[in-house]
């Protein structure tokens, strides 16, 4: 080996020691859920969407470099309650002819102790984007679980509106709960 190959060779080094580590990237995994909860006129119910899909880069100790993107499809949203299904579905609600999908992304991400941590993202909703702070569990794997929890104020993206607006029927804060399976990105 020349003295210019053993150069290259010690600055090649130099780099990949001195590179910050880079978060492991994920994607999401069967078996995992997204659902929330509010309620009609003091009566509670839960529902789930049409479906979800998650990447997220991170890694405890490279919280600088941790990334989080959750597309949630609006069609198909489910209650258990096909009046009330068809309601979220419409205009008033989550306006699915006009918006199909909503949108949650961050790339902050802090330490909250323990395996809790805080995501500090925003979430797009009905073309409106609003922070939104979801805390949560990290349980490291094979297949690494995120379990969180979120409340989104419904009206501040005009989901339910109009003569739905008056929270004394339905509250503004709607609880948001998720747990997401994850698997190494390929």
């Amino acid at each position: 080996m020349n003295t210019r190959d053993r150069v290259r060779l010690a600055l090649a080094s130099l780099l990949l020691a001195t590179a910050p580590a880079m978060a492991a990237d994920y994607v999401q995994a069967p078996g995992s859920t997204l659902v929330f909860a509010s309620n009609y006129q003091g009566e509670t119910f839960t529902g789930k969407f049409g479906g979800f899909a998650t990447t997220m880069s991170f890694d405890p100790k490279q919280l600088a470099t941790s990334k989080l993107d959750v597309a949630i499809q609006l069609a198909g949203t489910q209650t258990g309650n096909g009046d009330r299904d068809g309601t979220l579905v419409s205009a008033d609600f989550f306006n699915v002819a006009k918006f199909a999908q909503a949108r949650y992304t961050a790339t902050k991400v802090r330490s909250l102790g323990g395996n809790q941590y805080a995501a500090d993202g925003t979430l797009s909703l009905r073309g409106v984007s609003k922070p939104v702070t979801l805390t949560f569990t990290w349980t490291p794997g094979a297949q690494p679980v995120l379990a969180g929890k979120a409340t989104v104020k419904r009206l501040d993206f005009g989901v339910g509106g109009g003569d739905w607006a008056d929270t004394s029927t339905i509250p503004n804060d709607v609880a948001i709960s998720t747990k997401v399976v994850l698997k190494p990105a390929k």
